[in-house]
């Protein structure tokens, strides 16, 4: 059954922190219409597929996407509008043919994800199957993903002097998916409740977490697991784990030094630091530990502690395929964040994953700060059975969208099993 498209039209929109995006709506010849809503990061790798604004300070502070929203609707309308696609490849491809830039920076990222993101669900919706299973390769079991609830904010996503980004709580173990939400908004709550009674903000960041005025790591984490036990939970694997993301890059000197709560360390003293975190947090998980650029960290950061932790790069890797088969060449990491803006098409987005797949990499699939209520990627994560999401805190609507879609394929089909990847 071929892709045959005869309706394309992108509107601008708001994302989550009112920052213009796109919605690109796509009608297929057999009358599927369908509507995908595009994200939009804060702390950004270097690598990523561009997303194109319009610099006109006159509008949104130069934030607009009328030069996006217009390439959906004349060049790319004209190119695939009439056109039949074998499959979503050919689709896809042609998307970055036209393009015809390394990084999408021609048509913008943003619009051609969004063309993507459509499309994709209007076949599904075509061939009468949830998304996820049309996302889902061939050969690889659905998996009900564990969410990774980001419950304090600091860095790009907050105003406070926390240098760390996300500070996340990972139900590992939780019997089911809907156990395992409860769990996130149980330990939210109780979390909330704590920071109130000790004089602190319980203001949000941009994902939802509260972003109290710390400036030390070790603060947030010791608050993070007294909310757990406060909530009647076991701290740790068998229980509800801490995942971090620091998002080092965005806290790297010029001179290769990173400044975390007033120290200055080197790429070992952050290493280390780490290290010691570990031993005395129940953290399973750390994104973006090290700069983008700080190829030799990320490798002695593996070699110290990829046998403990699970070693996420998001900056580094940009959900390209063969940035992250190099960095798997290098011994860098031992998983990758997957975000479909990041590449700038679906069928991209599942390569990157195929090559965390064949080599015994984790992937964890992830939003945006600037969201949309759109839950696509709640069936991204279902369908490529990576075991691993995160999407924010257990509050906002754009952040519980994701969430809600989960909790919604979980009852439908109560056949599929809940979990990290086997």
């Amino acid at each position: 059954m071929s892709i045959d498209i005869t309706m394309l039209r992108a509107i601008e929109i708001l994302d989550s922190r009112a920052r213009p995006t796109l919605s690109v709506t796509v009608e297929l010849a057999g009358g599927a219409v369908a509507r995908a809503g595009v994200p939009s990061g804060a702390s950004t790798g270097s690598g990523e597929a561009v997303e194109l604004r319009d610099g006109d300070p006159a509008r949104y502070g130069g934030q607009g996407v009328r030069t996006a929203v217009g390439h959906v609707n004349g060049e790319i309308a004209d190119a695939v509008c009439g056109r039949g696609f074998a499959d979503q490849t050919a689709l896809d491809q042609a998307l970055i043919d036209l393009d015809g830039t390394p990084n999408k920076s021609r048509l913008g990222a943003n619009a051609v994800i969004g063309v993507s993101m459509a499309v994709a669900r209007a076949t599904a919706a075509q061939r009468d199957v949830p998304l996820w299973r049309y996302l889902g390769p061939a050969g690889v079991s659905p998996l009900l993903p564990v969410p990774h609830f980001n419950v304090l904010n600091g860095g790009a996503h907050a105003t406070n002097p926390l240098d760390f980004q996300e500070f996340m709580i990972a139900p590992l173990g939780a019997p089911d998916l809907a156990e395992a939400v409860r769990a996130g908004a149980e330990v939210y709550a109780a979390l909330r409740r704590r920071l109130s009674e000790g004089g602190h903000s319980t203001g949000l960041g941009d994902e939802g977490g509260f972003a109290p005025d710390l400036s030390r790591p070790e603060d947030a984490l010791t608050l993070l697991v007294a909310a757990i036990g406060d909530a009647g939970y076991t701290p740790g694997r068998d229980g509800v784990a801490i995942a971090l993301d620091p998002a080092a890059s965005e806290f790297r000197q010029p001179d290769g030094t990173y400044h975390v709560g007033g120290e200055k360390l080197t790429s070992e003293d952050l290493i280390a630091r780490y290290r010691q975190i570990v031993e005395d947090f129940p953290v399973w998980s750390i994104e973006d530990g090290l700069g983008e650029d700080d190829h030799d960290g990320w490798v002695r950061l593996t070699e110290q502690l990829g046998e403990r932790v699970q070693l996420v790069g998001d900056d580094n890797f940009v959900t390209n395929p063969a940035v992250i088969a190099r960095g798997i060449d290098d011994g860098i990491a031992n998983a990758s964040l997957i975000k479909l803006n990041q590449i700038g098409t679906v069928t991209e987005t599942l390569h990157a994953m195929a090559v965390c797949r064949q080599a015994g990499y984790g992937a964890m699939v992830s939003h945006r700060s600037g969201e949309t209520e759109d839950s696509f990627i709640a069936d991204l994560a279902v369908g490529s059975g990576c075991g691993q999401i995160k999407t924010g805190a257990p509050a906002r609507g754009e952040r519980v969208a994701k969430y809600n879609r989960l909790l919604h394929i979980a009852a439908h089909h109560p056949e599929l099993p809940f979990g990290l990847r086997p």
